[in-house]
């Protein structure tokens, strides 16, 4: 799921931005950018991301502000040695006189000044690791809002689906009558009527009846339905269970559809897997 959260803390007169973001993913994807500072706590940091966000590909960025006062500079000898030794040797070599501010130029050279800054300690550690956790209550608060939306919407979808149920049983009465009908005619236009045998028709009749009924497969799509919405109200970590009796409502719509021999159960059909397919795209972003 998305999710976005920043903190910010102050130590030492250093200003330190920390910004979490998540995607939803199947897997869980961290990754982490953090000044060489804290370089060698990436695994504590990683854990305590791991640990309050389920899944997700994660985002983790720290930003350092420090106050120039507590940066020591340090002139790099060697270099400068190494510099003007050799602007000397070509001013040399080709009779070209050495300027009198050459050391101006050399000292903006690369590697000639050093900015070292002073080294954290475990209260600006702990400073960090607050900071973390504030932005992550924030991440987990942005989930929590997008959750509430996609259970409105996929509950929603799901009361619809069953209501659905109820429009196809308004069309199974005429459908069987279709159905006699309809086989009666084609054996007396096959037959001729004289030769009928009416306690045989209707046991025929009986039995391909019973190959088409559709009660069982109403009765498990619906407790699938309200078995679905009860799962959802469970609390966290319901994405997959939710996506498996997905899968049985799906098939249960299948056999429906394949039993229906109607074109208006049909059409209903359709639209309860119209809306079964929204409800599975919804479900991926669910943890």
């Amino acid at each position: 799921m998305t999710g976005f959260g920043k903190a910010e803390c102050l130590n030492n007169n250093r200003k330190i931005t920390i910004e979490i973001r998540t995607l939803n993913s199947k897997l869980t994807d961290v990754s982490i950018k953090t000044p060489n500072l804290w370089k060698d706590r990436e695994l504590e940091i990683r854990n305590e991301l791991i640990n309050h966000l389920n899944r997700g590909k994660v985002e983790l960025h720290i930003s350092i502000e420090e106050a120039v006062e507590e940066m020591t500079a340090q002139f790099n000898e060697t270099a400068i040695v190494k510099y003007y030794r050799q602007i000397a040797d070509i001013a040399t070599q080709n009779n070209i006189p050495l300027p009198p501010d050459v050391l101006c130029s050399i000292v903006c050279m690369p590697d000639v000044i050093k900015l070292e800054r002073q080294e954290t300690n475990e209260q600006e550690w702990h400073d960090l690791l607050l900071g973390i956790r504030q932005a992550l209550e924030q991440v987990n608060s942005f989930r929590e809002q997008e959750g509430l939306t996609l259970k409105k919407d996929i509950l929603s979808r799901m009361r619809l689906i069953e209501a659905y149920i109820t429009d196809i049983e308004e069309f199974e009465t005429q459908r069987i009558d279709v159905i006699k009908n309809r086989l009666r005619q084609s054996l007396i236009d096959y037959a001729g009527e004289t030769v009928i045998d009416q306690n045989r028709f209707e046991q025929e009749l009986i039995y391909y009846l019973e190959k088409i009924d559709i009660n069982e497969e109403k009765v498990r799509l619906r407790n699938h339905c309200s078995y679905f919405a009860e799962t959802a109200n469970d609390g966290d970590g319901i994405g997959k269970k939710l996506g498996f009796i997905a899968q049985e409502i799906g098939r249960e719509i299948n056999t429906i559809g394949s039993k229906a021999n109607n074109a208006d159960m049909q059409q209903i059909v359709v639209r309860m897997k119209d809306e079964l397919e929204k409800i599975k795209e919804q479900l991926l972003n669910v943890l």
